[in-house]
């Protein structure tokens, strides 16, 4: 079902979410009118370096290469610069939204190799936490990753085919691939020690500990189909966390997967808890 953006605006104010939808595009695009208060740039600063300290330890390489070949820690990034950065690396871009936005327009920016980042900044007392994603989170969490060619073709088909699992009544089952992989996975590095990769992780500072870190934080191998099936949680720390031995297990597994199959398959199934995996 599509929905237009006038009808979004509306829902979004109603439900008191601050990004301005009444300026969006058809594609639920704005513009990013780079005009950022001095207030705004220290924030930004202060976010990146406080999650830096801690990335450089636990992030794996392939983030910390992003971050280093876009240069996105001095300033709040210009859209169209690190656009023309991304370009040259793996074909992708970034487009300014105000905000959450639909999922059909969501997994369409993903196919044609464009990403959706919010235009807006938390403010200082937002430091710690904040119920919307904004800018740090939509940049600082996945852009970087997608300088790499194998997730970066993953992230494409993953848009491409999304809608494939969704008329198949498997919505909720696609959106739990997204949420362990790009936003809370973890991966070896080449000498097997655990670091993570997924943007949730990257932009929440106790999260990336725990995942990493913490004896009590739940690893699981990773496996496509038990992750379509595996609930997840929103505003607390996962109760899993899955790892990838490399990216091309994951773009591999899921071009070659069956979706309609596996929704078909488990859909009526009662979902897997976490913590019992």
């Amino acid at each position: 079902m599509t929905i237009s953006v006038a009808d979004y605006a509306r829902e979004c104010a109603a439900q008191g979410l601050r990004g301005d939808y009444s300026v969006c595009r058809t594609d639920f695009t704005v513009r990013q009118d780079y005009n950022y208060s001095p207030a705004e740039q220290k924030v930004w600063r202060t976010l990146c370096d406080r999650q830096t300290a801690l990335t450089e330890k636990l992030a794996h390489h392939t983030y910390l290469d992003g971050v280093k070949a876009l240069g996105l820690l001095d300033r709040i990034p210009d859209f169209g610069e690190v656009s023309e950065r991304l370009g040259k690396l793996t074909g992708w871009e970034i487009v300014a939204v105000p905000g959450l936005i639909p999922a059909g327009p969501f997994f369409d920016h993903l196919a044609n190799r464009r990403f959706p980042v919010t235009n807006w900044l938390r403010t200082e007392n937002e430091l710690d936490y904040i119920v919307e994603p904004d800018m740090f989170h939509d940049f600082f969490g996945p852009v970087p990753i997608l300088t790499q060619p194998v997730f970066a073709d993953f992230m494409q088909s993953y848009g491409a085919r999304a809608e494939e699992a969704i008329a198949a009544g498997g919505d909720e089952m696609i959106t739990r691939l997204y949420w362990y992989t790009a936003e809370y996975g973890l991966m070896h590095e080449p000498g097997q020690e655990l670091k993570a990769f997924g943007a949730g992780l990257m932009s929440s500072y106790t999260e990336l500990s725990f995942a990493v870190t913490d004896a009590k934080a739940h690893r699981v191998p990773f496996d496509l189909e038990t992750v379509m099936r595996t609930t997840y949680e929103i505003d607390k720390f996962q109760r899993a966390y899955f790892v990838l031995p490399s990216f091309d297990v994951l773009r591999d597994a899921f071009q070659q997967a069956d979706l309609k199959a596996i929704v078909r398959r488990w859909k009526d199934q009662p979902t897997l808890d976490p913590a019992n995996l």
